[in-house]
């Protein structure tokens, strides 16, 4: 018979016997990382609520520990700077994985203690006095191996609204790949990669880049390749000042970041046996352009291995809802710090936070770093130019086994997906009907197979003289040949009851460096377009802004000319000009008839030919099939122009000679915003009608122009003589930071100031003041213009307040004194 144990026994056994022995062991594991930047958030703890168990997440943002619990639990995720999060977990699951994403706290006002020894101060000054060791400006020469890659996502996509659009039935399928791990749904749309090779020298400074593979989803455009490469996205964080979109922002490493930043330690950690201080900074001040955000930093030598930089809450930056930059460091040797990863994410919201938006995301790793190499210093030596950008011609034609290959990191599940959506999207009809409508809608132009028709908005205008004005453009595209270019316009006034007109052709043997040859003929109203206006009178908008009482000059123009252009790889170009005009004044100028005493061919008629000269260090642009946009020098941009006039040649009447110059730069100088400054002067030597002196630019519409006097009519004062200034600084937010009103409205400060001192012989008096002439000259006086105003108002919109300062107008001419001038400007 088998004993039986005594119940109360029984029950003292259970009692005392570890629980441990009847709980359920499980596993957790997982990663942490921030919801903006999904870059992984490094050393963050991660605490069960009930169970005492838990860990930090390593370099990479990654956990795993186990724990025993007979039931369900709360996973607890805390970092320094963002909000804390709780997660329930399952109750019957023997392990989970989890990602969980963290959002970055609202930055307060913290108390700043004093006290006798700020450790967090001490750490940032060794790391001011030591970081010129980790600045590769130290380095003779240096190369490396770049991986770029950005991504565009919309953001906060209503999946159920979109749905139900009937214009967007064809594109359905795209909703699912919706993602909502980021807290906003996000649909990721457009990816771009390139693999390059990447060489600089400091003295001389000399950088190449090689651009060995680009995958750029069909934009055919090798400037836009380039831009999508190394050069122009390198961030330097030990420099004063980092660039963020169009801004510059204060660095927290700037040699007087205490003057800006407060610094707090928060806690140590190791790795790869390396001891790591984290290290917080905070605005001291709201509103500049300043950063918070944290770094690590290695103890032993004061180098920073990893920062992340947050625009200050309050900074003045347009329709930026959240931006993120990371960099990461990696010792190359036993002492050097080297740029390893370099991630930007950036939020824009156009039409505000919960409507639908755009996401940014680029990332740069850097692989197989070579320091102070003579082969580096070999490779440069062969540049035809100091700064090189190659592609190679099969750049775009890899396999994707190329590419799974040479990535640095592999893609994730969405990144996969836009390629595919991409290739179904170019596939479908609607989708090229759609592009070209927006296209159609914002550039003004339309391709129709080989061809090219507009802009729209110059199809319809109106002036005094012609009436009602209709013309349409016709023009070849890159698809008719890539290397001619033929444009012509035909233009009728119902008024005058006449035709004008315009055709051209434009030959790009060479884009790099840069050679062409151009030809054109026109007849038609002079509307004084080139560099100075704006916006032309020829287009629909300029009907309604007008300056009233200021009486209507017309010319008409009649012109062959012929342009060689050529241009070296140092930025120093040459432009060779011939022209015929022949000028026909029309409305409230004096006739060319009493122009036609005792000349030897017809009255405002004259052959000329140019020469300019024109030097733009390392100028860069954005280039299309045919033309190109500049985007700025390095160095201030200079040019010199000499003009002959011959006549007798082709009917022409005047013999002259003009020599004309000038100097400008758009400099940044934070913190105090930018710069703009434009030195000209020139002298014509001859006796010659009006329209072939210097007639200064005016203004007489209420859009503000930032190249012509706006206080100044056109046509108001000629010169045969003249030097002048056009100077503007945008201060930024300015005084407007103090005020909490203005500071939350992002409004910006600026001032502008344009002067003009010029004359007139007294042969070219006596020759062009005559007949019902509008025009008057300075008399070696000077004209000036200051002004001041609001930008940034509705983040579009800028105020411009103009004061005539000299001369002084008449008493009957008091609206020459004062004027408020409108101008828009999208940017950030």
């Amino acid at each position: 018979m088998r004993p039986k144990i005594p119940f109360l026994l029984l029950a003292a056994m259970l009692f005392f016997i570890p629980g441990s022995l009847f709980s359920q062991r499980k596993t957790i594991a997982g990663s942490v990382r921030d919801q903006q930047s999904d870059e992984p958030i490094p050393f963050a703890s991660v605490q069960l609520k009930n169970a005492t168990a838990g860990s930090l997440t390593d370099s990479l943002g990654k956990f795993v520990f186990s724990y025993s619990s007979t039931g369900g639990d709360t996973l607890l995720v805390t970092s320094v700077g963002y909000n804390p999060l709780a997660v329930v977990l399952p109750k019957y699951q023997d392990s989970t994985s989890i990602e969980i994403k963290l959002a970055v706290a609202q930055v307060g006002k913290e108390a700043v203690v004093k006290v006798k020894f700020n450790r967090a101060l001490w750490l940032w000054n060794r790391i001011i006095k030591n970081k010129y060791k980790f600045d590769p400006a130290q380095f003779e020469n240096f190369s490396y191996e770049i991986y770029n890659k950005l991504e565009l996502d919309l953001i906060n996509v209503d999946q159920e609204k979109l749905a139900g659009k009937r214009l967007l039935k064809p594109f359905n399928f795209i909703l699912q790949n919706i993602d909502t791990t980021e807290g906003k749904p996000f649909l990721p749309v457009f990816l771009t990669e390139t693999l390059s090779d990447f060489y600089v020298q400091h003295n001389p400074r000399r950088t190449r880049e090689i651009i060995k593979a680009s995958k750029t989803n069909g934009i055919e455009n090798e400037s836009v390749t380039k831009f999508l490469g190394g050069t122009y996205q390198n961030v330097n964080i030990y420099l004063n000042y980092i660039p963020v979109l169009d801004k510059q922002f204060v660095s927290p490493f700037h040699e007087r970041g205490d003057n800006y930043y407060n610094f707090k330690l928060l806690d140590t950690q190791y790795l790869n046996n390396k001891r790591l201080v984290h290290l917080r900074f905070t605005p001291k001040s709201k509103g500049g352009n300043t950063f918070e955000g944290d770094c690590w930093v290695v103890d032993s030598s004061y180098a920073i291995q990893k920062i992340t930089l947050r625009p200050s809450v309050e900074a003045n930056i347009n329709f930026v809802e959240k931006l993120t930059l990371i960099q990461e460091f990696r010792l190359v040797n036993d002492t050097t710090w080297f740029l390893s990863k370099d991630r930007f994410v950036v939020d824009i919201s156009p039409m505000g936070k919960s409507r639908g938006g755009f996401k940014g995301r680029k990332t740069a790793t850097y692989r197989n770093v070579a320091l102070n190499q003579e082969s580096i210093a070999a490779i440069l030596k062969e540049n035809k130019k100091p700064e090189q950008v190659d592609v190679l011609p099969d750049a775009e034609i890899h396999t994707d086994s190329f590419w799974v290959q040479s990535r640095h990191e592999k893609l994730n599940k969405n990144e996969s997906d836009v390629y595919k959506m991409i290739d179904t999207i170019q596939s479908i009809p609607a989708f090229k009907k759609y592009n070209d409508a927006i296209t159609f809608l914002g550039t003004g132009y339309k391709n129709i197979g080989n061809y090219r028709i507009g802009p729209w908005y110059n199809w319809v205008s109106g002036n005094l003289q012609e009436g009602t004005r209709v013309r349409f453009d016709l023009a070849t595209n890159y698809k008719f040949n890539q290397k001619l270019f033929l444009h012509g316009y035909l233009a009728y006034g119902f008024g005058d009851k006449k035709f004008k007109g315009k055709a051209e052709i434009f030959v790009l043997p060479k884009k790099h460096p840069r050679f062409y040859l151009y030809a054109s003929y026109s007849k038609d109203r002079d509307f004084a377009q080139n560099y100075y206006d704006e916006v032309s009178t020829d287009n629909i908008f300029s009907l309604a802004i007008r300056k009233s009482g200021v009486p209507v000059k017309y010319l008409s123009l009649e012109e062959k000319r012929f342009e060689a252009f050529k241009e070296t790889n140092f930025g120093l170009s040459f432009l060779l000009e011939v022209t015929h005009k022949q000028y026909d004044p029309l409305m409230n100028l004096p006739g060319k008839l009493l122009f036609s005493n005792n000349i030897p061919g017809d009255p405002l008629r004259n052959f000329e030919t140019a020469i300019r000269f024109r030097f733009a260090y390392m100028e860069k642009f954005i280039e299309n099939s045919f033309y190109r946009t500049s985007l700025g020098s390095e160095l201030p941009v200079v040019e010199l122009r000499v003009n002959k006039g011959w006549a007798g040649v082709m009917r022409s009447s005047y013999n002259y000679h003009k020599v004309s110059g000038s100097i400008s730069d758009y400099l940044k100088i934070p913190p105090f915003g930018s710069f703009y400054y434009n030195l000209f002067g020139g002298r014509v030597f001859g006796t010659v009608p009006y329209p072939f002196l210097e007639i200064h630019p005016g203004n007489e519409i209420y859009y503000y122009n930032k190249y012509a006097f706006n206080m100044m009519n056109r046509f108001e004062y000629i010169s045969d003589r003249y030097a002048g200034f056009n100077v503007e600084h945008n201060i930024g937010n300015g005084l407007f930071k103090y005020i909490p009103i203005t500071r939350k409205l992002k409004f910006r400060q600026f001032w502008s100031a344009k002067g003009l001192i010029g004359g007139l012989s007294t042969a070219n008096r006596n020759l062009n003041f005559v007949g019902n002439q509008s025009f008057a000259t300075l008399n070696d006086k000077v004209y000036l213009e200051v002004g001041t105003g609001v930008d940034n108002i509705l983040k579009v919109l800028r105020l411009d307040f103009i004061w005539r300062v000299l001369p002084q107008p008449l008493p009957k001419e008091q609206n020459k004194r004062f004027g408020v001038f409108a101008s828009f400007k999208v940017g950030f």
